[in-house]
């Protein structure tokens, strides 16, 4: 069992460099972990971010998508001559254009096809259907009314509940022996014979259906791309914000049928992306062939509406459950869900996971059986299910079982945090299998809840909240506790599109003793150029201020699989802590010859390698880098230079859990939730930099309460998208943040297999917040009114029909 630390408490603040003489001690050693500024923000607060829509190419024409009004219809004829007539139009590209340049479809990394602008039929609300091309954007736009398309409306169906049914209409009737609406094969995990004999010993059982609503990650920035192909030469690159720069890559390569060395993409900053910057939509495509036909750059921004109706959407599960108990201990969970794919099944998951890590749902809980079972829909939304700051469904699992203990907890009229404590995963039981195949790595989920009960004054509150009922006051104390896997992943278990889940790292320590560590993940505003520079400094003894990170560019940095599911610190991260201990091992061959003494006769701390009983005679990392580029003669088999690279392929997920209690007051009259505290208690492994783990925190817990509270995407019955704008979805503000503030604890359980002890943390609160409000606010019904169940989210409207016996689920 691995020891856990209430606080860090590791490694102290350090902002200095290190100096010392050529083969002496190092003066004011650097320590590469703890509080350190964000070096990227010096460019941030000045304004000087280089993000998208800054690109300016020499030549560059504009373009927009003419997009259809309609969720299903058939498209009978496209006319393009008035807008081909406009003065300023280059081009305008339909599907049949397409089709001569082999591009249109293009393969998800669901392995289903997805059209690339509808030449048949559209099958969604504002569907891609023509690419206008124009010498500026207003042209462009212009141009747009100017495409007449005639459409045959056909009946759309956009409720999951719905599309099995014999009368539905089939959406993908491009697909060969395709006769319903399945998106693909039912997808299970657990023992189910198992779970039934759980479940038929078991002395309470509670059942819901639960709605995980579709919802929105609505990055700042919203989704580019410049195309400029050189017919001279079949270079293409590509200025595009994504979170997979080598990925993406490969699918261009695919799809366009080009070399991919001859493809090239760059990344500047990115203003966010929370998953909504993995999939390759069509409008990335369409810039690319606008660049082929036209022979010059093309540029495509999207504007917010776009980025709302038609770009990759999150959760949109329907689950119907069971959870049950004996001898008042969670024994059993039993799931039949349904995921809405959305048009197309371009879901963001590990391939050979149709429904994602969704079977991670039971939880943070020893439980004696379990069984879930997911059916993926066809419907007619947007396509694009991407994993919103959570890792592949786990935050729809978390949710799902965290709801389940609070309704079993009811049922059985017990505390919940009682009802969880009685049943949690015992820390002498790490490693631990789950019912459902999944090996935990560390924990210890009896003292994180004590440490948030601590905080809280659990007992406290609940004091209180009987002294405010009896005065007519609502007030709600919610509870969830989580565990989430992240970092996919092995490649023994994890592909994209059957690309292996491993990230690369490069590093390279100058003759001047600074360093350049190049990585395959991409920053969307994490921090990983401090982060990652503190890693090589921890290991190397360098100034994460004399570090460089590069990352962003497929030409200068090594393949890898992205930044998505928390990936950052335990795959990149792990990479990057490889790569420097490789190079700390070559400087080691150096320090010998330079020390003329064997290698295995030095010893290593921070900064440098000295002899072994003589800690005085020893070299600094600066001066072994000055000697490894210098013209000493060097043995045979040992290169000049201090480099090296590595690809980290994990052994497993990393395993990070918390705990969260929140307290709520409802206005009785309007149903109008107030959030006044927010526990939350993180472990998340060794923390590199604690302020950064703190900011991620705070983020994930804000979009939490977005998620809680006010962010839903909804369609009336025609599958017109109902929010598409920010006048119609909410976002959350400071105003709805905890009147309190958000209040911090941590213990840290390092992971056993991980480098560097580290599990990530960027998800978990994003993962650990919605199920805990939502039990806030089903608490201070409960306790009010009776009222045992609502759907998120909880705006004043749904809240107010919950008190009053009119609870519907929002689609």
């Amino acid at each position: 069992m691995a020891t856990t630390e209430t606080t860090p408490g590791r490694h102290p603040n350090w902002y200095g460099h290190a100096t010392g003489d050529k083969f002496g001690k190092v003066a004011d050693a650097p320590v590469g972990f703890g509080h350190m500024k964000r070096k990227e923000d010096a460019r941030f607060i000045r304004g000087l971010g280089d993000y998208m829509d800054d690109v300016r190419l020499p030549g560059m024409l504009h373009s927009a998508i003419v997009r259809s009004p309609y969720a299903h219809a058939r498209i009978n004829s496209i006319d393009t001559s008035a807008a081909l007539a406009h003065p300023k139009v280059a081009a305008v590209i339909i599907a049949k254009d397409l089709e001569t340049l082999g591009l249109a479809w293009m393969p998800t990394i669901s392995y289903d096809t997805q059209a690339v602008l509808a030449g048949d039929k559209a099958r969604f609300h504002l569907q891609e259907v023509a690419f206008v091309i124009a010498t500026d954007a207003y042209a462009a736009q212009d141009a747009l009314q100017l495409v007449d398309v005639d459409y045959e409306v056909l009946p759309a169906i956009v409720n999951c509940r719905k599309t099995l049914d014999p009368d539905a209409p089939l959406i993908r009737d491009d697909k060969v022996g395709q006769t319903d609406n399945l998106a693909s094969p039912l997808w299970e995990a657990g023992d189910k014979a198992n779970c039934d004999r759980v479940f038929a010993e078991a002395d309470v059982v509670a059942k819901r259906t639960i709605l995980d609503p579709r919802c929105h990650p609505c990055p700042m920035e919203t989704c580019g791309m410049v195309a400029d192909m050189n017919p001279a030469t079949g270079q293409l690159n590509i200025y595009n914000g994504n979170q997979a720069p080598h990925a993406h890559r490969t699918v261009y390569a695919q799809v366009a049928g080009l070399p991919e060395q001859n493809i090239r993409i760059l990344c500047n900053d990115i203003g966010g992306g929370f998953g909504n910057k993995v999939p390759v939509y069509p409008g990335y495509v369409c810039a690319i062939a606008g660049s082929i036909v036209a022979g010059a750059p093309v540029k495509w921004i999207e504007d917010r509406s776009e980025n709302l109706a038609s770009t990759g959407f999150a959760r949109d599960y329907l689950m119907y459950s069971e959870m049950c108990s004996k001898n008042g201990r969670i024994t059993g969970l039993r799931v039949d869900a349904i995921a809405d794919h959305g048009a197309f099944d371009s879901t963001a998951q590990a391939t050979k996971f149709p429904a994602g890590f969704f079977h991670i749902v039971t939880g943070s809980y020893d439980l004696d059986g379990a069984h879930c079972q997911v059916k993926a829909v066809y419907t007619n939304k947007a396509p694009g299910g991407v994993a919103y700051r959570c890792s592949f469904r786990i935050t729809e699992a978390v949710y799902l079982v965290e709801r389940m203990v609070d309704a079993l907890a009811m049922e059985m009229n017990v505390d919940p945090i009682e009802l969880r404590m009685r049943s949690f995963i015992r820390a002498d039981q790490f490693p631990y299998e789950t019912a459902t195949g999944w090996v935990y790595d560390s924990g210890d989920y009896h003292k994180a809840m004590k440490l948030a009960m601590e905080i809280a004054d659990y007992e406290g509150l609940r004091r209180e909240q009987q002294e405010k009922l009896a005065k007519g006051e609502m007030m709600g104390i919610g509870v969830s506790f989580f565990t989430e896997g992240v970092g996919a992943g092995p490649r023994r278990h994890m592909d994209i599109l059957g690309l292996a889940m491993n990230d690369g790292a490069e590093l390279r320590v100058h003759p001047s003793g600074k360093a350049v560590v190049s990585l395959s993940a991409q920053t969307q505003g994490q921090g990983h150029e401090t982060t990652f520079a503190q890693i090589v400094a921890e290991e190397l003894g360098i100034s994460p201020n004399e570090i460089m990170v590069r990352h962003g560019d497929t030409d200068k940095t090594p393949y890898g699989l992205g930044t998505y599911g928390s990936r950052s610190t335990p795959v990149s991260g792990g990479a990057v802590a490889v790569v420097s201990r490789k190079v700390r091992d070559k400087a080691r061959q150096f320090a010998a010859l330079m020390l003329e003494t064997r290698a295995e006769d030095l010893a290593w701390e921070k900064g440098r390698w000295f002899v072994k009983g003589d800690p005085e005679r020893g070299a600094t990392i600066e001066s072994i880098a000055e000697y490894a580029y210098s013209t000493s003669n060097l043995p045979e088999g040992l290169e000049g230079g201090l480099d090296a690279n590595a690809v980290y392929d994990p052994p497993n997920l990393t395993y990070p859990f918390g705990a969260y209690i929140s307290v709520v007051d409802v206005d009785p009259g309007t149903g109008k939730v107030h959030m006044r505290r927010f526990i939350a208690v993180d472990d998340c492994g060794v923390r590199i930099n604690p302020m950064i783990v703190e900011g991620q925190i705070h983020g994930g817990l804000v979009e939490g309460i977005g998620q809680a509270l006010m962010e839903i995407i909804s369609f009336d019955e025609q599958g017109n998208c109902m929010n598409a704008s920010f006048m119609d979805y909410l976002l959350p503000t400071a105003l709805e943040c905890p009147t309190e503030g958000f209040e911090l604890g941590e213990t840290v359980t390092p992971c056993p297999h991980h480098p560097i002890g580290a599990k990530g943390v960027g998800e978990s609160p994003c993962v650990g917040s919605p199920p805990c409000i939502a039990n806030a606010v089903i608490d201070a019904l409960y306790q009010a009114k009776g009222i045992r169940h609502m759907d998120i989210p909880c705006f004043p409207a749904r809240v107010w029909a919950a008190m009053n016996g009119n609870e519907q689920p929002p689609q």
